[in-house]
């Protein structure tokens, strides 16, 4: 998880140094997307890749609302689904809740969550745990269902957003679980050099060559 938190910071300073043309340590709206005509800023397509998608991403990650990202806001502008920003949180947590909402009204019913957004935390916690989920979904909605009003908002899909839109952290989280599940074979919780050597097909593939710029996801 150090070594993804590593490549995260790393990425960032290099995408800084790549656009901040007056190299005072914080990347402007102008400076990251010049190509972007104040004409579409104005007309504020919110679609995916469009001016006012991307002018919101980037005033939720300014969190001192000056105007320019720092190194960390510009790693959260860039990464958010690894930030720990409430606001870039909610805002992911909206998209996810947009994805499943079949009916368009904001949030999520048993039916909506079961379908899709229960798979995709099923299949994770699995992986985690080597296959075992104990958890069923209505089981599992009651317990997110804060307000007990039998729906999904923002805030209460926000404790499994991780397994929902997974960033380099969790991905890296997952597999680190997975590993200690699968080769941990006194199950003390950890992994002595004998049981990694015991399980090396395993470790196979997370060895990797070559430098950051090559890495994603790379177990």
């Amino acid at each position: 998880m150090q070594q993804a938190i590593h490549r995260l910071s790393y990425r960032t300073h290099k995408e800084l140094v790549l656009f901040d043309q007056n190299e005072d340590g914080a990347i402007t709206f102008r400076e990251y997307l010049p190509k972007i005509s104040y004409q579409s800023i104005e007309n504020n397509g919110m679609t995916h890749g469009e001016a006012g998608w991307w002018e919101d991403q980037f005033k939720n990650a300014d969190f001192d609302n000056n105007g320019a990202l720092g190194f960390e806001e510009f790693k959260d502008f860039l990464y958010p689904k690894d930030s720990d920003n409430a606001t870039i949180q909610k805002w992911i947590s909206r998209e996810k809740i947009k994805q499943f909402d079949h009916d368009n009204d904001g949030k999520l019913s048993y039916i909506e969550f079961q379908e899709q957004p229960f798979n995709l935390y099923k299949t994770y916690v699995g992986f985690e745990n080597s296959g075992l989920v104990a958890v069923e979904p209505k089981e599992k909605f009651a317990e997110l269902d804060a307000n007990k009003d039998r729906y999904l908002n923002e805030e209460e899909m926000k404790p499994i957003l991780h397994y929902l839109h997974p960033g380099e952290s969790a991905y890296a989280g997952f597999y680190s679980k997975y590993l200690i599940h699968e080769a941990d074979e006194n199950k003390d919780g950890r992994l002595s050099l004998q049981e990694i050597i015991n399980n090396e097909n395993l470790f196979y593939n997370i060895v990797y060559e070559g430098t950051d710029d090559d890495l994603h996801h790379e177990f």
